[in-house]
């Protein structure tokens, strides 16, 4: 596997315009980035034909994605919008949108789209699109950027569980109010040999694991089906192993989709297993946790501490009882914001862009009826 560095160095060298000998920086990417490829082409299927209009929600938020674009879609045209009113018109007979989440699942744009064949969501997160009907969901198939963010967001899991291991939390209220407090006790959790529950070993789930064994620690963790597991990781179980595999867990970290499955996953009984010292990390969703469980178990001191880039609402309103909870360290939902050139986005938004003019395997597709 190589550095990190070097992947930054690589990603850093694809900006720019894809060209005809950017083969093998596209492997790269999508082997860096456990990126799936469906096992049947998708001309195989009723949603396909050869596109004959595309459009791209730019609301400001991308670089270079259209002549990327323009490059691979062959006779088709590429229409740009920059806001929701010009794509609500715009959408009435395009085979493709291509846009970030929540605007590419607006149900409003999707409605005008009555043609549409392909949502190709430049985000992770598919939340927003599962609340449209379910007839409405099966006119087209959808894709996403599922593995993209995921080193970086797995550094930020690991910040959290440090950040409480070493008693940051504690600190940093201290270093606010100018005081120094060498003499407060704060418990440390030496974290070598201890043992981390991954709740999800997906994309994310799976960068994780791979620094939490670079701790040192025992890796355990849950997957929805599958067999097999990486060297890094010692057991991998069902979601139905959940409560057996967390209360001998250190820390348990959450990164699980949000689906009917996971909603409130993390309840009072979960938390009523855990460890006393336990830390729970959350940079998932903040629908999967009982928020309401979580600071009982917080207040009643049966819960270590929690760290989380998402709660439940979010954001998170000033004088909510989660706020003032005991060891908690909240960060606003920018687990997956860093200065990791953003190109790897854009490389497989082209090459799924090239294979559905094609009709070949796509990458990424997303099971509408699962949610992830």
């Amino acid at each position: 596997m190589r550095s990190h560095s070097a992947f930054v160095v690589m990603a850093a060298a694809l900006l720019g315009a894809v060209s005809a000998g950017a083969a093998d920086d596209t492997q790269a990417v999508l082997e860096r980035f456990l990126v799936q490829e469906q096992a049947a082409p998708v001309r195989d299927t009723p949603l396909w034909r050869k596109p004959r209009k595309v459009l791209l929600l730019d609301y400001g938020l991308h670089r270079n994605g259209e002549d990327r674009l323009r490059a691979v879609l062959g006779d088709a045209e590429l229409v740009v919008v920059h806001d929701t009113r010009s794509a609500i018109p715009a959408a009435a007979d395009v085979d493709v949108i291509i846009g970030a989440n929540p605007e590419i699942c607006d149900a409003r744009i999707i409605e005008s789209a009555r043609n549409l064949r392909w949502l190709a969501s430049l985000s992770a997160g598919v939340d927003e699109c599962m609340d449209l009907p379910e007839a409405t969901r099966a006119r087209f198939m959808m894709t996403n950027m599922r593995g993209i963010d995921s080193p970086i967001v797995a550094e930020h899991a690991i910040a959290l569980m440090l950040a409480l291991a070493h008693g940051l939390d504690r600190f940093a209220v201290d270093n606010s109010q100018g005081r120094w407090s060498m003499g407060r006790r704060v418990p440390v959790l030496f974290l070598e040999g201890k043992t981390v529950l991954v709740s999800g070993l997906g994309a994310i789930g799976t960068e994780i694991a791979k620094r939490a064994h670079g701790l040192g620690m025992k890796v355990v963790a849950t997957r929805v089906g599958g067999t097999g597991k990486p060297d890094f990781v010692e057991y991998v179980g069902q979601p139905e192993e959940l409560l057996k595999l967390a209360r001998t867990a250190d820390v348990v970290i959450s990164a699980v989709p949000l689906t009917a499955e996971t909603t409130d996953l993390y309840n009072a009984e979960f938390f009523a297993v855990l460890k006393p010292t336990a830390f729970f990390i959350n940079i998932a969703r903040g629908g999967s946790v009982d928020t309401d469980a979580l600071v009982a178990a917080l207040n009643a001191g049966k819960l270590g501490g929690a760290g989380l880039d998402v709660t439940d609402p979010e954001p998170l309103p000033a004088g909510h009882p989660l706020w003032k909870a005991p060891r908690v360290l909240i960060t606003p939902h920018i687990a997956g914001r860093s200065d990791f050139p953003d190109d790897a986005r854009w490389v497989i938004a082209t090459e799924n862009l090239r294979r559905y003019v094609a009709g070949g395997k796509m990458l990424n597709r997303v099971d509408l009826q699962r949610g992830f």
